[in-house]
């Protein structure tokens, strides 16, 4: 099979090349920078054929996905900042590119006639109550602006096409890009204490873990809404800030404060962010292993 990677300056497009390569699969990776961007690790990734796109551009879309002539698009590249999503000079280029980017993809891939992997988020939903989300749960009620964005890019797939995969993903951390753990471990390199939300749940996702996961299900036919996060329970963002100085041997004092003390949030965040990951393997797809093993792992590849 032949892959096109959007997105492959991120965290998660860089790995997904990678394992492509593992595998022994051709890749064709885009992003919007006239060259790889990302993280020049020495990975395969930075020796696989790039193309610069700008995903808001159907003409530009149209043509690079059809020169390559992919078997399966994994739709990686998004607008992430979620803060800055709620400015009103940004709303719509935030929408440009979550959801006209990806209906521009998936009409490529209509056209095509290829699969399409759309990395989605918890952000779908509302964010409230204790019961974890069921990825074919479609009680929509999207908290934010990128959360509107990320469910317009979902329709603009699923009203598309038939062969279709929508992976809903939370807490994501890689090692091209920022993330939370890196933010972590920078702050408590700097401070004697930090101040971390409590009452915000879910679970991490390595985005090394989710790469094979998605070029499993593109290897088969069993198309659909899934949610795949790491194993090994919900946590809170406290939870997780504690383990992660636990394993880097940090000292740093963790004060839990709750959404409302915290404060800063531009953005309003989900309070449950927990993700029913048991479709998995009901379909016969292995899950992420456990958050905390992966977070050792990451620990290790960032050299902490």
């Amino acid at each position: 099979m032949k892959f096109f990677v959007t997105g492959v300056g991120g965290q998660l497009g860089h790995d997904v090349m990678n394992e492509l390569a593992a595998r022994g699969y051709e890749g064709v990776g885009s992003d919007i920078a006239p060259e790889y961007a990302g993280i020049a690790d020495g990975s395969a990734v930075t020796g696989m054929p790039y193309v610069s796109v700008d995903i808001t551009d159907r003409e530009a879309v149209e043509k690079a996905i059809t020169e390559a002539k992919p078997d399966v698009i994994v739709h990686c590249a998004a607008w992430t900042a979620v803060d800055l999503a709620e400015d009103e000079d940004k709303k719509a280029k935030v929408r440009a590119i979550n959801v006209d980017g990806t209906k521009n993809i998936a009409g490529a891939a209509k056209k095509i006639g290829s699969k399409m992997i759309y990395i989605s988020t918890d952000y779908v939903f509302n964010g409230q109550g204790t019961e974890p989300w069921d990825p074919d749960c479609r009680d929509y009620a999207p908290l934010n602006e990128y959360g509107k964005s990320k469910l317009g890019g979902e329709l603009a797939v699923s009203e598309t096409l038939e062969r279709y995969f929508i992976v809903r993903i939370a807490w994501v951390f890689g090692l091209n890009g920022k993330n939370f753990i890196k933010t972590m471990l920078n702050v408590g390199k700097t401070h004697d204490e930090v101040r971390v939300v409590n009452d915000q749940i879910g679970t991490p996702t390595y985005t090394l873990d989710l790469s094979r996961l998605l070029v499993d299900m593109a290897e088969t036919e069993k198309y659909g809404y899934y949610h795949a996060t790491n194993e090994g329970g919900y946590i809170s963002w406290y939870d997780f800030t504690c383990e992660i100085y636990r394993q880097a041997g940090m000292t740093t004092r963790v004060t839990p404060v709750t959404t409302a003390e915290y404060g800063l949030s531009k953005a309003a965040r989900p309070f449950n962010s927990r993700l029913d990951r048991s479709k998995l393997v009901r379909e016969g797809f292995k899950p992420l292993p456990d958050w905390k093993d992966a977070l050792k792992r990451y620990l290790e590849q960032i050299g902490e």
